[in-house]
């Protein structure tokens, strides 16, 4: 463990060399330094298409892209202004005269603000709307507990009737965008901050509620959602060099949970590690726990954010702390391994 000192030049992002620094972050980011944040671009395409697609922001449309949306469509765009809870109301609102539409803003301001509209007005009411939660996690670092939504996924889960999908990158945004068209009832769609490196070269053949499996393995199944899947596959390509082989899913839907997926990790391998950006608490580690608690026996670990506030400090020092990097998610897969 770092000295106080050590530890607070890594969550300034001053450490000696800067590695876990982000020199693009900066106001006004381009497009081109967050590659995965197509939203704008991929819901324009589906408009086209489609009069169904209709989109709302709040005050953030250059943030999540929707500014492209807007140029393309600008009589389908509605910013709300900081208003996210009226924005979520709105979108259901238009989802009862027929339209599909895709209500983005900040994940705390959308699942943890916006939860009873969520619940009440959408997913109650089996209104076909999209809340989208970017920036999701721990990834707007300093800007600290306010912004950061570890929570969302707990909370977006015991919601009845409401779908959760989580996008590795901007590959799997565009298969969850184009399935979720018309897939019945509210949905969750959780997002980074665009800067998710790229785990599928093409848009995958993506059906909400049935895990990919990304790699083989029979020693241990590493099960991530979201932005760590690009981690946890480079974890296990280190895991490999050491003559562990280690299963890889992407589970994308936190609910409905992929159970078949599942019971074959704890039939067919040695132990299952869950990883996700997010407290440990009723999230994506919660929902596998409890299903495992009706299949055969095995090894199993949680892995994320622990039940804590998480520190201000740069995403990826945050990452690092938390080891949801590869070397993190590598070292907690040992340790899990030499507990089986």
């Amino acid at each position: 463990m770092a000295d106080a000192q050590d530890q607070s030049e890594i969550f300034r992002g001053t450490q000696a060399g800067g590695a876990l620094r982000d020199a693009r972050s900066v106001q006004g980011t381009p497009a081109a330094a967050a590659p995965a944040f197509i939203l704008g671009e991929e819901l324009a395409d589906m408009a086209d298409a489609d009069p169904r697609v209709v989109a709302l922001t709040a005050d953030l449309a250059s943030a999540n892209r929707l500014v492209e949306f807007k140029g393309r469509h600008p009589q389908r765009f509605f910013d709300m202004g900081i208003a996210e809870k009226n924005m979520l109301t709105v979108a259901a609102g238009l989802a009862s005269c027929g339209y599909v539409p895709f209500a983005a803003t900040f994940a705390s301001f959308c699942a943890l603000l916006g939860a009873e509209q969520i619940r009440t007005d959408c997913a109650y009411p089996r209104m076909k709307v999209r809340a989208i939660g970017h920036h999701s996690g721990i990834s707007m670092g300093f800007y600290g507990t306010s912004h950061h939504a570890t929570e969302d996924l707990a909370m977006m889960r015991s919601i009845a009737e409401l779908t959760v999908v989580c996008a590795a990158d901007a590959n799997a945004l565009r298969a969850i965008l184009r399935e979720s068209v018309d897939h019945p009832g509210a949905m969750y769609i959780r997002l980074g901050r665009g800067r998710d490196p790229v785990v599928y070269d093409e848009v995958p053949a993506l059906t909400f509620g049935q895990a990919i499996r990304l790699r083989e393995g029979s020693d241990i199944t590493i099960i991530a959602t979201g932005a760590v899947v690009r981690a946890t596959l480079d974890a296990a390509a280190l895991l490999a060099a050491e003559g562990i082989e280690a299963r890889v899913l992407d589970m994308h839907t936190v609910k409905p949970l992929d159970l078949s997926a599942l019971e074959a990790a704890a039939r067919e391998t040695g132990a299952i590690l869950t990883v996700e950006e997010a407290n440990i608490v009723g999230g994506l580690g919660g929902a596998a726990a409890e299903a495992l608690v009706d299949m055969p026996r095995i090894p199993f670990r949680r892995h994320g954010v622990p039940d804590e506030f998480a520190p201000v400090g740069p995403p990826a020092a945050l990452y690092a702390h938390y080891r949801l990097d590869a070397a993190g998610i590598a070292a907690v897969a040992r340790e899990t391994l030499k507990r089986a």
